[in-house]
């Protein structure tokens, strides 16, 4: 039997240069736009969202001279209003750092914008560990197609994608390589 299904093609649309770029272009534009590293907390959403904000907190450290940025991590999933249609659990732990969120200058980390219910699940997620002073929203690739009113305050960069096309971030501390992939199953590229 002959397979007729279409091979799944992908091409690079960040590259590790690309990629450094856009973190330390995030990590100055938090830095302009809160104006005190001291009252920063960064969350990331995982699984790639939570090395992100890593990379974020050293970048806005090496920027600032400031140390210890607290960093930690938020799972969403049990927030998710979509949870019954995507059938997955838990993505990483939740870790809050030490200093909690309240009245600090919360930065919410993602790798991928897409619909927007990942950002508000963890918008209710916040509501659980504290009341920040703010709450700002980073991700790597804003790939449009919202179904909620939600926006990034820091975009990487932004990437106009078919909704069947997926957008897949790969880092070296969880794949081996800096990179953005765009997947068209199928489809033309």
């Amino acid at each position: 039997m002959v397979d007729t299904t279409s091979p799944t093609r992908e091409r690079v649309i960040l590259d590790e240069d690309d990629m450094r770029r856009a973190t330390t272009r995030i990590a100055h534009e938090v830095i302009e736009r809160t104006r005190a590293a001291d009252s920063l907390v960064f969350l990331g959403i995982p699984s790639r969202g939570a090395e992100l904000a890593q990379r974020l907190a050293a970048e806005v450290e090496r920027i600032t001279g400031a140390t210890d940025i607290p960093v930690g991590s938020l799972d969403v999933a049990a927030y998710r209003d979509d949870a019954h249609l995507r059938g997955d659990g838990a993505h990483g732990p939740t870790v809050i750092p030490e200093c909690g969120v309240h009245e600090r200058v919360v930065v919410l980390v993602d790798d991928v914008l897409f619909s927007g219910r990942t950002a508000r699940a963890a918008l209710t997620a916040l509501d659980d560990l504290g009341r920040p002073a703010a709450v700002q929203f980073a991700v790597l690739v804003d790939r449009g197609h919202r179904e909620l009113p939600i926006r990034a305050d820091y975009v990487g960069k932004n990437i106009p994608t078919a909704r069947a096309e997926q957008v897949v971030v790969e880092l070296t501390e969880t794949d081996g390589a800096d990179r953005v992939l765009l997947r068209d199953a199928g489809g033309a590229a």
